[in-house]
Formats: structure tokens, C-alpha cells, sequence
């Protein structure tokens, strides 16, 4: 994520000189220019065209609110921080699509969890072949289905007409195949070391050389060692180095 270009509306000099310096700790946030009224805030909108602005919402002639009325008709719609010293606003203000509303004087507690909430809006959605995806496998045991996270999986392996998946705090047994979890976990860090084992990358920490061009593979938090098919070592340790 880039810098977050931000403006600044306030018709008190002061208030905006507090603002830019608080907002300053934060290296995510920077700050494009600032405004002294309404009118010149959506002309600094126009021309800058901010990711956010903080509005003061008590500001002659054109007050904060009417000011978002008319940039959230924009283009590019800023994310709006609503500014002020009366907390009655806050209804209206919501009803405008502000993201957060800040009490003057500046709590800086309140700020850092308002750029925190900016940061995660603005935050690149994961793309499509992103390395690590929220779902999780669902494994029906006795009628039930559990749910397991994929990076909670050590290993899984196939064992007669079972495939047996051995976590970092239980073990399951599913009728689904060995090829067709692979394919599932596909997002994540597996690998195939032979031809019956899946195995966790993240957890690998060590390979040990064995026999016939072989290897043993260790996990973090197991005990027994895996053998690694030497028509995989190669393409296993491409995947584990650097």
C-alpha cells in the first residue's frame, strides 16, 4: 500500500497546524494540503484528488456536512474523518458515509485506531493467487463436519482406502482421496514427497540424506521423520531455499 494522500479542512490555522503534526507520527499518512473553508476544500479535492479527508465540520458560509455532500458526488470518493468540537453532529455524519467522526481536542489514542481502520479500507484486496486464502477444509467425521485451517495441517497421508490428516492438535480420517485434497490445498504451502505424503512446507526444518538417493524429512513438533521419494528432492528443495 502506498502513502495515503490526505487533506486537511479546518478554518482554524491552529487546528490544522495540530492536526498535520499528529498526523505526521503516522508513516503511512501523507498529508497533500489543507483547506480554510469549504468552498476551497472541494476545489483541493478536485485538484489533489485525496484518498482522505479530515473535515471540520463547523466552518462559515459552507459547513463540513454540506462540504461531503458534494464530495461524495466525486469522481474519486474520498473517505471521509469528520472533525469537531460538538458531538451532536454525529448522527448526520454518518448518515453521509463518514468512516469515523473525532472528538477536538485530538485524542491521540482515537486517531491511531482511525488510521488503523483507514489503513486496513485502503489495503490492497488479495488477489487471486495470493499464496494464503481465509477457507478452511472441511473433513466429515462420524456425521459431523469439522473445519480445519490449512496451515494448521502438518501432513497428510494416504493409508489403505483412508487418508488420514495429522494436525498440530488432532488427527481425521476422510474417504476423500489423496490427489483431490491436493488439489484443494493448491493455495497453500503443500508438497508431495512420495507418493502416499502431503506435507506442510512451513513446518519443514530439516532434511537428512538416507538411502538410494533418498531423504528423511523432519517437522517442527513431530517426532517421526518422513521419507522424501528421491524423484521429489530436487523439486522439494527448489520450493524450501531461497
Amino acid at each position: 500500500m502506498g502513502a495515503i494522500r490526505t487533506l486537511i479542512v479546518d478554518d482554524e490555522r491552529y487546528a490544522r497546524e495540530e492536526l498535520t503534526y499528529l498526523l505526521s507520527k503516522f508513516p503511512s499518512i501523507q498529508v497533500i494540503g489543507e483547506a480554510e473553508s469549504g468552498e476551497a476544500a472541494i476545489l483541493k479535492a478536485l485538484q489533489l484528488q485525496p484518498d482522505i479527508v479530515f473535515l471540520d465540520v463547523e466552518m462559515p458560509k459552507m459547513n463540513g456536512i454540506e462540504v461531503a455532500k458534494t464530495l461524495v458526488e466525486l469522481k474519486k470518493v474520498p473517505l471521509i474523518i469528520f472533525a469537531t468540537a460538538y458531538p451532536q453532529f454525529a448522527a448526520e455524519a454518518f448518515r453521509i458515509n463518514a468512516i469515523d467522526y473525532l472528538l477536538k481536542p485530538y485524542d491521540e489514542e482515537q486517531l491511531k485506531q482511525t488510521i488503523q481502520r483507514i489503513e486496513k479500507i485502503l489495503s490492497p484486496a488479495p488477489t487471486a493467487d495470493s499464496t494464503e486464502k481465509p477457507g478452511k477444509l472441511a473433513v466429515e467425521t462420524g456425521g459431523d463436519i469439522d473445519y480445519i485451517l490449512p496451515q494448521d495441517i502438518l501432513y497428510i497421508y494416504r493409508d489403505e482406502k483412508v487418508t488420514k490428516i495429522i494436525t498440530q492438535t488432532a488427527n481425521y480420517e476422510v474417504r476423500t482421496t489423496l490427489k483431490e485434497l491436493e488439489s484443494r490445498l493448491v493455495p497453500f504451502s503443500f508438497f508431495r514427497i512420495h507418493k502416499g505424503y502431503l506435507v506442510n512446507l512451513k513446518y519443514v526444518s530439516r532434511l537428512t540424506p538416507w538411502f538410494n538417493g533418498a531423504y528423511q524429512l523432519e517437522l517442527e513438533g513431530l517426532d517421526e521423520k518422513l521419507s522424501v521419494s528421491r524423484n521429489y528432492v530436487k523439486d522439494l528443495r527448489q520450493r524450501l531455499e531461497l
